[in-house]
């Protein structure tokens, strides 16, 4: 569903997706939507994105990381433990700070603390309807909440709090991001604000670094939104990758400075060369792959979110 159309579209553009469920989330075991340790979850990316690029016909190849709101925080885990190893990063929305908005008081996350070893898998904090705050189409957003694979209850406890820690500890080591990175953020996010977004692009060390934010987009980008804007998303975000990607041109700095702090507001239409399928793979063996997480599962063009 939403993830075959993202897969399929950088399949199309020419790039090999590769991608695995977290546990406890779509097709994988485990209690649903139940982070243990968040460092597990990275520690399984790793080990399977590994096992992708030993094989001798991708030994050779540019390697991005796709990531989407929580999946952006695995993205940039995994860049911090091979800070070197891969080529870029493509960011969308993602949870890489906890807005001031939303933040817990310290006496409420030193009280669940307590607890969670008690009741770790109680689904007892309260928030928001997610799929609602995230997905602007109405079309859209029911095909989502009937997908059987997406969890829709409250989040669990332990889980909410790995979260908490996971952005928390990015968010205190954001200058330590040196890969280069494309990060695109809906203007009217209100699931991971644009704000989250803008702390990255300032603090992260990368010389190559590009943040283009979308006025009155919400969170879900690439999915949720009506197909002319997701257009105009998967336009630029295949542009910046052929920018990187093609033999002849390696990580040009080039960023768009439309304001002083470097930050693009797109406001103009999607070039129809680049979108919606319609740029064809370039051989059978693409010299460019993803290993792509999106919202506490990785990429995949066979299954649903």
């Amino acid at each position: 569903m939403v993830l075959s159309d993202s897969a399929i579209r950088l399949s199309r553009a020419g790039y090999a997706v590769f991608g695995i469920d977290f546990e406890g989330h779509g097709r994988s075991k485990g209690v649903r939507c139940y982070i243990k340790k968040f460092e597990n979850i990275v520690d399984d990316c790793r080990d399977f994105f590994m096992s992708v690029c030993v094989q001798e016909e991708y030994r050779a190849k540019r390697r991005f990381l796709y990531g989407e709101s929580m999946g952006g925080v695995v993205a940039l885990l995994l860049h911090k433990r091979d800070p070197t190893f891969w080529t870029g990063a493509v960011l969308v929305a993602p949870m890489c700070k906890i807005s001031e908005n939303v933040k817990p008081h310290p006496a409420v996350v030193n009280f669940l603390t307590r607890i969670e070893e008690i009741i770790p898998k109680w689904k007892i904090v309260p928030a928001k309807d997610v799929i609602e705050e995230a997905f602007k189409d109405p079309t859209k957003r029911q095909e989502v909440r009937r997908n059987k694979l997406i969890y829709q209850g409250r989040p669990r406890l332990k889980t909410a709090l790995e979260m908490l820690r996971a952005s928390l500890s990015l968010e205190a080591s954001l200058n330590e991001v040196t890969l280069p990175f494309l990060v695109v953020h809906g203007g009217a996010d209100t699931v991971t604000e644009p704000e989250v977004s803008s702390a990255l692009y300032e603090k992260s060390s990368s010389k190559d670094k590009t943040m283009k934010l979308y006025p009155r987009m919400w969170h879900a980008l690439t999915s949720g939104e009506p197909d002319k804007n997701i257009d105009l998303v998967f336009a630029d975000i295949i542009a910046w990758l052929e920018k990187r990607s093609s033999d002849d041109n390696a990580f040009p700095v080039q960023p768009t400075y439309n304001f002083t702090n470097g930050i693009e507001i797109v406001t103009a239409a999607a070039s129809p060369a680049t979108i919606n399928g319609r740029r064809q793979p370039r051989s059978q063996s693409p010299s460019r792959y993803f290993c792509g997480l999106k919202k506490g599962r990785l990429m995949l063009h066979q299954s649903s979110m």
